[in-house]
């Protein structure tokens, strides 16, 4: 079962973002919070956030275990331009791009939950016909 989760509008470029994402993207998550703990990022932080957001998510939501899961899925997508200015020489001025972030991730289970089984009953043995639904 993959759960999703999402944060929106961090205030930090997803240039940089993109460099901590790609580093998890397929880990297990006990080793992804163990790689964005000791990461000499910026960006790790909202990034662990986000994991164990999700991870509270799979876990209370749908009764995963936490050992089970992976980082199937996660990206850093461009969010809103905040534009402000900066004063030039000569009364002129040159502006400032202050870019925010969308992070989303999708984990999913390792060894999916097996599903209960339907078993089919054996056909009638008192002659009768069994009827084959198509």
């Amino acid at each position: 079962m993959e759960v999703k989760a999402k944060a929106k509008g961090i205030r930090m470029s997803s240039r940089k973002v993109r460099l901590v994402v790609d580093v998890i993207r397929g880990m297990k998550v006990g080793q992804a919070q163990t790689q964005l703990h000791f990461m000499k990022k910026a960006a790790a932080e909202p990034v662990l956030k986000l994991l164990n957001s999700a991870i509270a998510n799979a876990t209370h939501n749908f009764q995963l275990d936490e050992s089970n899961l992976f980082v199937k899925a996660i990206a850093a997508d461009g969010g809103p331009t905040l534009a402000r200015w900066r004063a030039r020489a000569f009364g002129k001025s040159a502006p400032i791009r202050k870019r925010t972030t969308h992070i989303s991730i999708i984990l999913d289970e390792l060894v999916p939950k097996s599903a209960p089984s339907i078993e089919k009953t054996a056909p009638a043995k008192d002659g009768a016909k069994a009827v084959q639904a198509n």
